[in-house]
């Protein structure tokens, strides 16, 4: 085998075998080595120096495994120095990305804590103001239940006047106040079921707007939990472990799942912009409940009081109108009375009558010129005649007047039964029905 495959030729520097504390090789052996002349590879040594070195490369050797071994030192040195120097870095790193990662979790925890806050004061709110607009529906309800007694009210007073007599059948100023009255409580009606309708879609827009806020808060409770949770790990922690892909989760979650801290605040202060306007909507809504229910209530009352007004001024003309047929039927009976009495009177002067013509007569028969007119027979002639005369007269004309006052008698009985039956159906039924009226607080609702 030849010597050139005994000893390798390496490439070197000195200096850094100079730095290593090594002992140069000869120069001689340098100068070999780079010439590539191997005193072994004689033709007269190969019989027997075939598996044997020279000096000069023994030296080649032992200087080119020296360097190499201070090369791999001097690169572990290196390596060691560059590990120490990232280790201490990697750890100063690791403890402040750590602290900032607790103080960023500690602000996130405050941020939530607050919007979390908000939420639930916003909550109660809606909850607070749900249940007054429950009462006003209640009170509505009630409301509209109470019109009902009115409405029942004036349409029976109608339908009982409807029952009137002849000429008392007319449409007269307490009809009139009962259509209005009908049509008042229609139009407060109609009113009323708008009012309750507005409540009941503006309960559910805030049961909406609560529900939503609720779902908010569930979500940042939960959150809040986890950061919390969180932010109590520490490198002495036993219940932490290893996630390998947990720094490529938040790749895989979808867009809508996945926000910035903007969005997030936007997504929060949308939420409660919606229940704010709510609360306002509410509080308008209940204010509006409130004047409606008075103003209707009011109305109705003075409506009623104008209705027994009417009622009142009506009752009042049918007694005026009753007595002054009375007082003529009354006159029918003195007028009978007086005609007996004038007959009575016209009896009694019979007998001074006789008395009167037998004195006359039997002075008729006085002789000669003792049959004069004198002062006894004048007075007792023209007197009687004179009183006769008249009291037939008087008799006459009060039999016509009688005459009269009978022909008008049977309507005037008739019209005092229409009067009577009026005020039974205005006073008795009506007026007495109408004393049942609600009164303005059940009216109101309450």
């Amino acid at each position: 085998m030849s010597s050139e495959v005994l000893v390798a030729r390496h490439n070197f520097d000195s200096r850094s075998v100079a730095q290593a504390g090594e002992p140069f090789p000869p120069p001689d052996a340098e100068a070999t080595f780079k010439e590539g002349f191997y005193p072994s590879s004689g033709l007269a040594t190969a019989g027997y120096r075939s598996s044997k070195y020279s000096p000069e490369e023994w030296h080649i050797n032992n200087f080119s495994t020296l360097h190499q071994a201070a090369t791999d030192r001097n690169n572990a040195e290196r390596i060691c120095h560059e590990s120490k120097t990232l280790y201490q870095e990697t750890e100063a790193g690791t403890l402040r990305t750590q602290a900032e990662g607790t103080r960023h979790l500690g602000e996130r925890l405050q941020h939530i804590h607050f919007w979390k806050s908000e939420l639930q004061r916003h909550i109660e709110k809606l909850v607070a103001e749900t249940d007054l607009l429950l009462q006003q529906k209640r009170r509505l309800l009630k409301a509209l239940d109470a019109t009902e007694i009115p409405f029942a009210i004036a349409t029976d007073n109608l339908t009982c006047r409807e029952r009137r007599l002849g000429p008392d059948l007319v449409k007269d100023g307490v009809e009139e106040e009962l259509l209005k009255e009908v049509e008042l409580i229609r139009s407060i009606q109609a009113l009323l079921k708008r009012t309750l309708s507005q409540a009941v879609n503006q309960i559910k827009c805030n049961r909406d707007a609560k529900q939503t806020l609720e779902l908010d808060w569930s979500d940042k409770y939960q959150a809040y939990s986890l950061d919390d949770q969180c932010g109590r790990y520490n490198n002495m922690s036993t219940d932490t472990q290893y996630h390998p892909n947990s720094d490529n989760l938040q790749d895989h979650t979808t867009p809508t799942r996945l926000c910035n801290r903007d969005v997030w605040v936007s997504f929060t202060q949308d939420n409660l912009s919606v229940a704010q306007r709510e609360e306002q909507a509410s509080v308008e809504l209940r204010l509006l409940v409130e004047r409606v229910l008075q103003e209707t209530a009011e109305d109705l009352r003075v409506q009623c009081s104008n209705v027994d007004q009417a009622f009142s001024q009506r009752c009042l003309q049918l007694t005026e109108a009753k007595t002054q047929l009375q007082l003529h039927l009354t006159q029918i009976g003195a007028q009978e009375r007086n005609i007996v009495s004038l007959q009575q009177a016209l009896y009694d002067k019979e007998a001074p009558l006789r008395v009167a013509q037998s004195r006359l007569h039997q002075r008729s028969h006085r002789p000669h010129m003792e049959l004069c007119r004198d002062n006894p027979q004048f007075r007792y002639t023209h007197k009687q005649t004179e009183t006769m005369s008249s009291l037939q007269q008087q008799l006459s004309a009060a039999r016509s007047s009688l005459s009269h006052l009978e022909e008008s008698r049977m309507v005037l009985e008739k019209d005092i039964g229409c009067k009577t039956h009026s005020l039974l159906i205005d006073r008795d039924k009506c007026m007495s029905h109408r004393t049942r009226y609600p009164t303005i607080i059940a009216l109101s609702g309450y």
